[in-house]
């Protein structure tokens, strides 16, 4: 069954997030006393008592200039609006009615969408004045709520109760394509599983103004986040469900769960709270995410923040595909990769071999090539090799080039296994392992990736001081 979904709107700082937080049971949504910090659509599984059904927090309803970015929140916010099955309208009765309100009000009675009116902050004396001015926006009587502490709930409970079991009536048909938008939990702790008919988790990630929002956008084929020309107006983590269909493609029809990401700029910049927040926020993505795009501007290409993001995401183990964006523009393309293949080799030698996909976001050039080479890195990310293979190998590189000896003694490397995938960690065994020095150990990693085709992944090698298990066998 489609799930009922209800869209929280109203001006900017009336505690629509603080709800649709205390709804869905975690801080999902950026929450700051600074008016206007949500501007995309939000979509969350919220619980209240025994009833289930889907919420939707919106940007505070603004009055803006066509193309504005207000104006482009706005449309958003009446997007939510009409894909509803029931709008809560928030007011502040601690501030009180505003203009704002009574011009949302006067929109929302133009719609066919039930609405349940809330008067939210009245917890104490200081809301009896606002609640009680609830009543002359004509949306019926409201209810006295504290998203912050809980109070009101109840009323609300009863109100969706009956709209949600008309809804559940109306809509018996089970219904098992879940390619909405949801926002699921940040879980860094949870194992992966390499399951077909789990969603693929990709994050892009990228500095202010690189077209994150937009490359989605182009993925999805619809405007479903906010994008424009002012950098940073992405503020939180936003998860979409998506079908890939790639055509031809042996993995199309693959789930997937984009991720889009504020704009991490240089730590040194980031002064603001909100500001260290959503990149805190987009921190956590990274985490949670197996595959992350860097989406990198093609006209300012790998400044010093994007090498930073690059080695985050080989620290944090995850896949990374690299994509130069707005290549539409005018400017000198052969330039541009020089500059790309220097700073792979200079700055970051763990990730000898990443694709790289040059691309156009506004435009859709080059896009398609985006997920293949996504499946691509997942499947090496993924990637096992048979403990006998790799003991051949290294039979043949300590032939070839054996360790170091150490104050005279030799260092004798005596087995090696793949401890586990995701990314592909091995382990390697030795009577004195603590005298292997770094130098040779990255020998091995770039013998491990050039011999068993493991190109742009990251990999983990480790030496740990013991016998070959199976010396006596």
């Amino acid at each position: 069954m489609q799930p009922f979904v209800l869209a929280i709107v109203g001006r900017p700082n009336v505690g629509k997030s603080t709800l649709f937080n205390r709804l869905v049971g975690r801080r999902l949504a950026l929450v700051d006393d600074q008016p206007g910090v949500t501007r995309d659509r939000r979509f969350g599984d919220a619980r209240l008592g025994d009833l289930r059904f889907q919420i939707v927090d919106t940007a505070g309803f603004e009055e803006g200039r066509s193309g504005s970015l207000q104006a482009r929140m706005r449309e958003q916010t009446e997007a939510a609006i009409e894909e509803a099955d029931m709008v809560l309208m928030l007011t502040d009765a601690r501030a009180g009615l505003l203009p704002e309100d009574e011009f949302f009000a006067r929109l929302l009675r133009k719609t066919d969408v039930p609405v349940i009116l809330a008067a939210n902050k009245c917890e104490g004396h200081a809301g009896e004045t606002g609640f009680n001015e609830a009543y002359k926006l004509g949306l019926g009587t409201p209810i006295a709520l504290s998203a912050e502490h809980g109070q009101g709930t109840d009323e609300l409970y009863t109100q969706l109760r009956d709209a949600i079991a008309a809804h559940a009536h109306a809509n018996p048909i089970a219904d098992t394509d879940r390619s909405d938008e949801e926002d699921v939990a940040f879980d860094p702790e949870t194992p992966f599983e390499d399951d077909p008919e789990r969603p693929l988790r990709i994050a892009i990630l990228g500095r202010p103004n690189a077209g994150k929002s937009t490359l989605i956008n182009r993925l999805l084929g619809t405007d479903r986040l906010l994008t424009g020309p002012e950098a940073g107006i992405t503020r939180d983590s936003i998860s979409v469900n998506w079908v890939w269909h790639g055509a031809g493609a042996p993995d199309a029809g693959r789930a997937v769960t984009l991720w889009d990401t504020a704009g991490m700029r240089r730590k040194a910049r980031v002064t603001e709270k909100l500001e260290k927040l959503s990149v805190a926020d987009g921190l956590r993505a990274v985490k949670f995410a197996e595959i992350v795009v860097l989406l990198i501007d093609a006209t300012s290409p790998f400044d010093k923040q994007d090498v930073q993001l690059a080695d985050l995401v080989e620290r944090e183990g995850r896949a990374l595909i690299i994509g130069i964006n707005k290549w539409d523009l005018k400017l000198d393309r052969q330039e541009v990769r020089q500059t790309v293949n220097d700073t792979l080799l200079r700055a970051l030698p763990k990730l000898r071999g990443v694709p790289v996909i040059m691309l156009s976001a506004e435009t859709g050039r080059g896009v398609e090539q985006l997920m293949p080479a996504i499946i691509r890195q997942y499947g090496l990310w993924n990637a096992r090799i048979g403990t006998a293979k790799l003991n051949n190998w290294l039979s043949g590189v300590i032939e070839h080039h054996p360790p170091p000896a150490d104050k005279g003694r030799p260092v004798r490397l005596r087995y090696i296994t793949q401890a586990k995938s995701r990314p592909p960690t091995f382990v390697t065994f030795s009577s004195r392992g603590h005298a292997v020095p770094e130098s040779y150990q990255r020998y091995l990693v770039n013998g491990l990736r050039e011999t068993f085709d493991l190109a742009g992944v990251p990999l983990r090698l480790f030496v740990r001081k013991g016998k070959n298990p199976y010396e006596d066998k």
